[in-house]
């Protein structure tokens, strides 16, 4: 027997999908590290936030995410360092694009691995996905059914699913035109340029965030 309720996972699999088709931080990520990188670097920035996602659902399935509710003062810290990060990777591009050669790729000087640790690090360290996913999986939760930890990771399976799928075509689309500006270094400069106001723009929604 499927652990999750058939008609429940009728339900979220349309509710998910809506939540993946919104604009948000993770969608403008990968735009960003396509337009750095290249298509091949946008999917492997997709696939980090996809486990970040599976990994948030899992710290919610165990409890830990009530911790960020419990104690404000964490949030503050998770979403702080996130902000750093951002602003770290801005700088990246910025300084990656001034030290590549005329006729470099993008996505030489940005390989997949680190693309890949980039977009689970971004993910996790913002603290609305912790409590968003803490707020909306569990209604879709039976308790009575049992095996609760394996109704949590199917559906935030289907959730990280939806977003691998949303944000991969964002990314390679963004990446289609990352590998075109290429031949251009004046081109090339302008997309470091965009992808660093895309993170510095990211990482001041991060400061301004609240915990409600």
């Amino acid at each position: 027997m499927l652990p999750v309720d058939p008609l429940m996972l009728a339900a979220f699999i349309p509710a998910a999908l809506a939540l993946n088709l919104t604009p948000g931080a993770d969608m403008m990520f990968c735009l960003g590290q396509g337009l750095r990188g290249g298509p091949r670097v946008a999917m492997a920035a997709n696939a980090g936030i996809a486990l970040g996602v599976m990994v948030h659902v899992l710290i919610a399935a165990l409890g830990l995410s009530a911790l960020v509710i419990a104690y404000p003062a964490l949030f503050d810290v998770i979403r702080w360092a996130g902000m750093a990060y951002l602003l770290a990777l801005a700088g990246a591009a910025l300084w990656g694009s001034g030290q590549a050669g005329a006729g470099g790729a993008p996505g030489a000087a940005l390989p997949a691995l680190r693309a890949f640790r980039d977009g689970l690090a971004v993910n996790l360290t913002n603290p609305k996905v912790a409590l968003f996913v803490l707020a909306f999986v569990p209604q879709f939760v039976v308790v009575e059914r049992g095996a609760v930890l394996a109704q949590f990771l199917i559906l935030g399976a289907v959730l990280s699913l939806g977003g691998l799928l949303v944000n991969g075509a964002v990314g390679l689309s963004a990446g289609g035109v990352g590998r075109s500006l290429a031949a251009s270094p004046g081109l090339r400069r302008l997309a470091a340029w965009l992808t660093a106001g895309i993170f510095t723009t990211l990482a001041i929604r991060l400061a301004l965030m609240e915990r409600s």
